[in-house]
């Protein structure tokens, strides 16, 4: 069988992350302090003002890559974020015992070329994902080691009739997101047609075998933190189309992979030190706890108006997901057309929940730490442990209905939860880890979920054009606006580059 047309690689989701951009190698000169700090040379708001050629909203990776290259294009920057740290929905979690833990994007892979060179222009080296020995199928109450280099390489093993059954799913949705242009993906053949439907009412007629039914939706929820109901047909095929770079097509193999896949590799000291030293080479360019309110036209420009700073600027660039950008005031207001986009955009519903042991004990009993389940609050896990495993760390992601079904509840009934299935799936000395590390990005103020702003049905073909196109001197990043890895560090990476070639084409 060819690989294209293997099923699902469900080692989990793309992770995809999240807000960012990137900027060309040696554009700024690292001056600041080591990752995982919010960086001595950031600026926190004070009652001021600046009087910049571009204000830059947001300091995940799009703002902080638009920033970089618009410096280096010559341009004066500020760069206004919201939070009291830089990174949007990628941070690192300090362990009690020393370490760091990512709690949000964590994992890149082939063809995402951009945060690659961003991470090796500021010195964040990566290594391999652990991925040796078996993964771990939970399905009906019973656990299934299973091996990921053999003939069906990572595929959960489900019975015959459901692994056929999906391997022609996955071929359909590969072939039809072929069809897709990924910078406009209203404009596909078919994109009326599957924009009124649901990607669940699509596989309600192909995935005709309840197993391999399973194997879609555990995919479907790892890739959007979303349920099949909920998203668009046509949305679902443009991000498999994104899933390439402009000489390798999308698949959804690399959406699900993790050797070679989008889960391939981790960063060395966590993710979160790429955007910590990129905010630390601009400097006190970059003002946290600045959470922007408004912005009016002024003159022939731009007021940005924060809490404690005020940014005068010829243009602007919003490097925000659409739902959290709609909450910004304009004035003029914005036409139609984009405010009806920001309305119909939800964040996906996802939490990471990390526990953490004195060695990776699962790896003596051959596993590698990843597993499929159809039931329980975590559903998929991954070995986060560092490269030098001096400790052990199972990752579990909440999403989708079990991150709703436990957005009030107290991080102990979380935790209570999550070790329950940990143990099913790895024994009773899961039930014991020395800490516990829960991150849930519906609660936060500043993302309210994650890990990326999905399109119902309708949202692509009637308002998707507005998604990028500037509003007078407004520009739009964000990895929601990128054409590659929408969702993930990488796309965030390339709006922000997209982002500041407008700006200095139009200065």
């Amino acid at each position: 069988m060819a690989r294209e047309r293997q099923l699902p690689r469900l080692s989990r989701l793309s992770r995809r992350s999240l807000l960012g951009g990137a900027a060309a190698a040696g554009a700024v000169t690292l001056t600041g302090t080591a990752a995982g700090t919010a960086s001595a040379a950031v600026g926190t708001a004070s009652a001021v003002g600046r009087d910049v050629d571009v204000c830059v909203v947001g300091g995940g990776l799009a703002g902080l890559t638009a920033a970089r290259d618009l410096v280096a294009g010559g341009s004066t920057v500020a760069v206004l974020e919201a939070r009291d740290r830089v990174g949007g929905r990628i941070v690192g979690l300090p362990l009690p015992g020393g370490g760091v833990t990512e709690g949000g994007a964590e994992f890149i892979g082939p063809t995402q070329d951009r945060i690659r060179a961003l991470a090796d222009s500021l010195g964040v080296a990566t290594f391999p994902t652990y991925n040796t020995g078996k993964n771990l199928l939970y399905k009906d109450g019973t656990k299934t080691p299973y091996a990921t280099d053999g003939l069906l390489g990572a595929v959960p093993p489900v019975d015959a009739a459901g692994l056929a059954n999906a391997a022609i799913v996955q071929a359909a949705l590969d072939d039809m997101a072929r069809k897709v242009p990924v910078d406009a993906p209203w404009t596909a053949p078919k994109a009326a047609e599957w924009d009124r439907q649901t990607f669940e009412s699509w596989l309600n007629v192909n995935a005709v075998v309840p197993s391999a039914k399973f194997l879609l939706d555990v995919a479907t929820t790892s890739i959007f933190s979303a349920q099949p109901r909920e998203l668009s047909l046509l949305y679902v095929l443009y991000y498999i189309a994104a899933a390439g770079n402009e000489s390798t097509a999308g698949t959804l193999e690399r959406l699900t992979d993790t050797a070679k896949g989008a889960q391939e590799s981790r960063f060395v000291g966590g993710s979160q030190q790429v955007p910590v030293k990129l905010a630390a080479a601009l400097g006190d360019r970059v003002v946290l706890s600045a959470p922007v309110r408004s912005i009016a036209r002024s003159g022939a420009g731009y007021a940005v108006t924060a809490d404690g700073i005020t940014v005068t600027a010829k243009r602007v660039v919003v490097a925000l997901p659409p739902p959290l950008a709609a909450r910004i005031a304009y004035d003029p207001l914005l036409p139609a057309a984009r405010d009806q986009l920001t309305q119909r955009m939800p964040m996906g519903s996802i939490g990471k929940a990390i526990a953490v042991y004195d060695t990776p004990f699962w790896r003596a009993s051959g596993l590698n730490g990843q597993v499929v389940s159809d039931s329980g609050v975590v559903r998929s896990t991954f070995d986060n442990s560092p490269p030098d495993a001096s400790y052990g760390a199972l990752m579990g992601f909440i999403e989708a209905d079990e991150m709703r079904a436990y957005d009030a509840a107290s991080v102990d009934e979380v935790k209570a939860a999550v070790l329950k299935d940990y143990a099913v799936y790895f024994g009773d000395k899961a039930k014991s880890p020395t800490a516990f590390v829960l991150q849930r990005w519906d609660n936060e103020g500043f993302s309210r979920g994650g890990p990326v702003a999905y399109a119902p049905p309708g949202v692509l073909t009637e308002y998707g054009a507005a998604l990028r196109k500037p509003v007078g001197g407004i520009h739009w990043a964000g990895t929601e606006t990128s054409t590659y890895w929408t969702g993930f560090m990488d796309g965030a990476v390339r709006s922000g580059e997209r982002a500041a070639k407008e700006v200095l084409a139009a200065l």
